[in-house]
């Protein structure tokens, strides 16, 4: 049984989730280019975790993912809050999937977004247009296993001091 550092995992959705001249300012140039319309990302790793009350009643939990074993199904959830006092609009988010883990099919989500997915992190595109190679050289449509990223792309504005959240599932390998 495979365990990793969660942190590891969480970085990587931190830093993908913020563009790469962002994350490299100072803190001074963080704080002057947060202009109006200024998206603000909170990620967040969880696992879900039965509880039984004390009537015997099941359910699921969530908790903060403090270690990564092999198995275990992470849901990874991204705020994105308008912090401007004007609307943003043009709101992408692009998050790799983290090392050692797999997409869960059909665990993608986020409301009034198109969402797109990635097998070399450059093209993005729906799963019927995404391919890879086959151990023969030919090409076959791409499944949720062979996806690296997950674009998603908010469809009309956010107001100011809104927030939405968007999200997936993958398991540790």
């Amino acid at each position: 049984m495979k365990t990793l550092p969660l942190l590891n995992l969480i970085l990587a959705l931190s830093m993908a989730a913020v563009p790469a001249a962002f994350a490299q300012q100072t803190g001074a140039q963080q704080s002057a280019a947060l202009q109006p319309g200024s998206i603000e990302l909170k990620n967040v790793a969880e696992i879900e975790v039965k509880t039984t009350d004390a009537k015997g009643k099941v359910s699921l939990k969530r908790t903060p993912a403090d270690k990564a074993i092999s198995g275990i199904e992470v849901i990874y959830t991204t705020t994105f809050k308008n912090i401007g006092d004007k609307p943003a609009g043009d709101i992408v988010i692009n998050n790799p999937l983290p090392l050692h883990t797999t997409l869960v099919a059909d665990s993608v989500f986020g409301t009034n977004t198109d969402i797109t997915y990635s097998v070399d992190g450059k093209l993005f595109a729906t799963p019927n247009k995404l391919t890879v190679k086959d151990k023969n050289g030919k090409d076959i449509t791409a499944t949720a296993r062979d996806y690296t990223h997950i674009r998603w792309s908010l469809k009309g504005n956010l107001a100011p001091g809104k927030s939405d959240q968007v999200g997936f599932r993958a398991k540790i390998n």
